[in-house]
């Protein structure tokens, strides 16, 4: 029961950092940014990537270590739907990643460099979406672990 209910934590921490790590970007980007906030937005983009690692991890410790076990989830397709879009978030996180290690790399050999104001809306467009998506994982959560969708 102690196992399930720290694993259950572990899981929802993860959750928090990916949360505030993917936000942190989209404040930066609300402003165009300068150099320490293009060095910033690279240090929290790996950071927000280790966070969503870690939902992995705790996640998968909790499909096959949980309480429930893995053929309660497996069964449910709100289960497969939480996994898919949680693979579409990190598909769509795949174009700011980029942007941001271009701005780095740029701005190391152009001391000067600031990147086109199109190119910050669209990262930060991206990443609002990536939020907005990421808020139906907590409620596909709750439907998955009441046995909604269960046959």
């Amino acid at each position: 029961m102690i196992t399930d209910a720290l694993l259950a934590y572990f899981h929802f921490v993860s959750i928090f950092m990916l949360f505030a790590f993917l936000s942190i970007e989209a404040v930066v980007l609300r402003h165009p940014p300068d150099a320490a906030a293009i060095r910033l937005l690279a240090r929290v983009d790996m950071f927000y990537f280790g966070a969503a690692m870690l939902v992995l991890a705790s996640g998968l410790m909790r499909l096959f270590g949980g309480a429930k076990g893995a053929a309660f989830y497996t069964g449910n397709p709100v289960f497969h739907a939480k996994v898919g879009l949680f693979i579409l978030i990190g598909a769509l996180s795949v174009l700011p990643t980029l942007q941001f290690i271009r701005w780095a790399r740029t701005l190391k050999a152009q001391p000067d460099f600031l990147p086109g104001e199109t190119e910050r809306k669209k990262a930060r467009r991206m990443i609002m979406i990536e939020l907005h998506l990421a808020a139906f994982l907590p409620l596909l959560a709750v439907l998955m672990s009441r046995g909604i969708g269960i046959k």
